[in-house]
């Protein structure tokens, strides 16, 4: 890791938002720090909320990466968007142990890509070839991914007014 302290990598969280429908509407809220630092903290965190068929973490780190976290009953899912992110930031590379990836040393840009589960979110709009597709547009930033992805789940603007982007 790079000297950052976690205060410091807390403090680089773009947002962190969860998602779940209660009642058949989707509700969003913002998650609290220390509650975003790692997979487990944010997991537990979203087996808290009321939501039917679970609840779904949307964390934007520091305009730089992402990090979707899905849990249902017992079931915990993760995407990184970007393996590189491991080598600076404790949440990336909580996801990547998460996932029973080996930390990755000397990575360069060209090494960007994403780990995890694309599929996480099928069942509720995103198949893994869309997550796919939108993960490989290198002209958009984390906001922009998720914002395209809590469209396609179907609360866009309920997103999209907490995190200050306009819906499209």
């Amino acid at each position: 890791m790079d000297g950052f302290t976690m205060d410091d990598q807390l403090d680089s969280v773009d947002f962190a938002l969860a998602a779940y429908r209660d009642h058949g509407e989707w509700q969003v809220q913002d998650i609290a720090a220390p509650a975003f630092e790692s997979v487990d903290t944010l997991s537990h965190a979203l087996r808290r909320l009321p939501g039917d068929g679970g609840a779904v973490a949307l964390i934007a780190v520091d305009e730089d990466f992402f990090v979707i976290v899905r849990v249902d009953g017992p079931t915990t899912r993760v995407l990184l968007s970007d393996i590189t992110a491991a080598e600076e930031w404790e949440l990336a590379q909580s996801a990547l142990e998460f996932l029973g990836l080996p930390p990755f040393d000397d990575l360069d840009d060209d090494d960007v890509a994403p780990a995890g589960d694309l599929d996480l979110l099928a069942d509720l709009g995103m198949h893994a070839m869309d997550m796919g597709v939108l993960l490989d547009d290198d002209d958009l930033y984390p906001d922009e991914m998720l914002s395209d992805v809590a469209r396609a789940l179907g609360f866009g603007e309920v997103f999209d007014d907490p995190v200050g982007l306009t819906s499209a």
